[in-house]
């Protein structure tokens, strides 16, 4: 996978005056069935989290409160997102290091995740990652 197979996706807004509302379905809005779910909170000013790669994770990373930035590597090039609206989601395919950092004071991350929690899936080392994503172009 490359940093052009990522991209930002709209989420369907039903809008009200009582208040709106964004929904996501498998396979339908994203390109993947959701297995797991968690969140990042209370991300302490100037913290940054992530700095991993997947081997085979797809994900989708909203903002669903506040905002923050998203940099993605493929291993040769890179793209920044900004998120701060919760109809709007980040696609992360397989074999891209993210970082997340700029988080706003209250700012909540969901993640949508295509697979259960598997450690053996995880690249913890950048230079692990460059060398594995450079393999995979030969």
């Amino acid at each position: 996978m490359s940093i052009h197979d990522s991209k930002l996706i709209e989420l369907p807004r039903i809008t009200d005056h009582r208040g709106n509302l964004t929904f996501i379905e498998n396979s339908r809005h994203i390109p993947f069935d959701i297995k797991r779910v968690y969140y990042l909170y209370d991300v302490p000013g100037g913290a940054a989290r992530a700095a991993h790669g997947h081997k085979a994770l797809h994900q989708l990373m909203i903002a669903m409160s506040g905002s923050f930035d998203i940099t993605l590597d493929d291993g040769f090039e890179k793209k920044k997102y900004h998120l701060n609206r919760s109809y709007y989601g980040v696609y992360i395919p397989p074999m891209i290091w993210r970082d997340l950092d700029n988080f706003s004071s209250g700012a909540v991350c969901m993640v949508l995740a295509s697979d259960y929690f598997d450690e053996s899936d995880y690249y913890r080392n950048y230079g692990d990652f460059i060398m594995s994503a450079k393999d995979n172009i030969k």
